[in-house]
């Protein structure tokens, strides 16, 4: 690679690691081109990017961003998993790919400025989905809502009974 493409690389790179919610560093070695077009492809349909990038380079771009903080990760064959918009998906595809495929290896990653160790991304993909969170809460709303119109009701009820049973009880004096 020329010089001028490196440093144009490394601009971009650190362009997107300045954007990036979430990125996942992974070891590719023992995976064959059919296995990394299979993930990147799975990624791609969720909005995240996979890149397998040289280390020195990915240390350059990643200089004054969060990506920064895993530098001594950056060592062996690396590839990022990069997401924009949602920091769940990506964990949840990598961890479910590397059941599957134990070549692949989650080494780190970083999210909101704190390193993640591969524990803490296993437990980033037991987290449901943002849609899914939206979902539960909208439904406790509503869950409440109802509750308490039931309640309200409940109580109107009983008190038109009491006005019955009171009319019921003057007329049979």
């Amino acid at each position: 690679m020329d010089r001028k493409l490196k440093e144009q690389t490394i601009s971009d790179l650190h362009l997107k690691f300045e954007k990036a919610k979430v990125a996942i560093l992974t070891d590719y070695c023992g995976l064959n081109v059919e296995e990394i077009s299979k993930l990147r492809n799975e990624l791609r349909n969720k909005a995240v990017e996979y890149r397998v990038i040289k280390n020195t380079i990915v240390r350059l771009a990643a200089k004054s961003t969060e990506l920064e903080l895993l530098d001594e990760y950056f060592s062996g064959p690396t590839a990022v998993a990069i997401s924009y918009e949602d920091p769940v998906s990506p964990a949840k595809i990598l961890i479910k790919f590397a059941k599957d495929h134990p070549e692949l290896e989650i080494t780190a990653g970083v999210l909101d400025g704190k390193v993640m160790t591969t524990d803490d991304i296993k437990l980033l993909a037991e987290t449901p989905s943002r849609d899914v969170l939206l979902a539960k809460m909208l439904s406790l709303f509503t869950s409440s809502q109802t509750s308490f119109v039931g309640v309200l009701n409940g109580m109107l009820l009983r008190f038109l009974h009491l006005l019955e049973a009171i009319k019921e009880k003057k007329d049979n004096e």
